[in-house]
């Protein structure tokens, strides 16, 4: 009886041996060795996980460069250059300078500049009231003012305006990490090139009516006319579905649209004020100074309630 019981432990202990040795040599071929420099690059990155670069978080950015083995179309946009710079230097790689961006509000509605027609009663969120009804001024384009993209912005970089309605971008927090523009259903808001000296022109506009259904619901509405696109001398504006679009890659920032815009769609961003001409006789000066827009008496409004 004794025997037996010895018999079976040293089986046991055999067949144990036999298998870890198997697990052993199985383990050793099929292990994936990771590159340390995946750990150096993540390490160096800020570790926001915003998604502005593309990748599911910071991590997975720094997989990707290791396992490129370059840095083409990969950044960074919270750490910009700086941070880019010291990935390249893991990676003994020159790092592309990349312009940095900034998210931009394309539409100048809100309430300063539309007549209220229904008084929204439901979800606070734009994806809510974006499937069902247009908006309080009537513009199925233009922002509807709840505020999505301010929620979704880990930067604080983004607030709701009170008075207006309309979202407004802190230039100085905001890192261009594109969450605000995934949120907005009305993709209102859009990442353009900071600019030189942080200067940059833009239509203020998204709708794709007709220039008088247009006008009819917003008075700073785009009606595609085509003043601007035929003013600009750099083939920067474009005009598509009764839409004007300014190419910030081709756009030099002379302004000479700013000045020909009938409804004053196109925004001219931190530029000096420019310098009155003088008057001739008869003549109207070449660039007007744009007169404050006061806000509209609102007419009789009906209240749009959802559950």
């Amino acid at each position: 009886m004794g025997t037996i019981i010895i018999y079976a432990i040293v089986a046991m202990a055999v067949a144990g041996l036999v298998l870890s040795l198997i697990l052993y040599f199985v383990a050793q071929k099929f292990k994936v060795t990771e590159d340390p420099r995946i750990d150096q690059v993540a390490e160096v990155l800020p570790g926001a996980n915003c998604g502005g670069c593309g990748f599911a978080g910071c991590r997975a950015l720094a997989e990707a460069i290791v396992k490129a083995g370059d840095m083409e179309g990969k950044a960074c946009p919270v750490g910009g250059a700086p941070v880019m710079a010291k990935v390249g230097e893991i990676m003994g790689l020159a790092a592309t300078e990349t312009e940095p961006m900034v998210a931009v509000v394309r539409c100048n509605g809100g309430k300063c500049n539309t007549n209220q027609k229904v008084i929204y009663d439901g979800v606070t969120d734009c994806m809510s009231a974006n499937q069902n009804f247009s908006s309080e001024g009537g513009c199925a384009f233009g922002c509807l003012g709840l505020g999505t993209c301010a929620s979704v912005c880990k930067f604080d970089a983004l607030h709701i305006n009170p008075e207006t309605k309309l979202p407004e971008v802190d230039e100085d927090k905001c890192v261009a990490c594109g969450a605000c523009v995934k949120a907005c259903p009305r993709k209102v808001i859009e990442l353009r090139k900071k600019g030189k000296n942080n200067r940059r022109v833009f239509v203020s506009c998204v709708n794709k009516e007709k220039g008088a259904a247009a006008k009819k619901n917003c008075d700073v509405a785009c009606i595609g006319c085509g003043k601007c696109e035929k003013e600009c001398p750099f083939g920067a504006i474009t005009i598509e579905n009764n839409l004007s679009y300014i190419d910030f890659n081709k756009c030099k920032s002379c302004r000479k649209c700013v000045a020909v815009c009938p409804t004053g769609a196109i925004h001219a961003i931190n530029f000096p004020p420019a310098k009155p001409k003088t008057e001739t006789s008869g003549t109207e000066p070449a660039n007007p100074t744009p007169q404050p827009i006061t806000p509209k008496v609102e007419t009789d409004t009906t209240t749009v309630k959802t559950e």
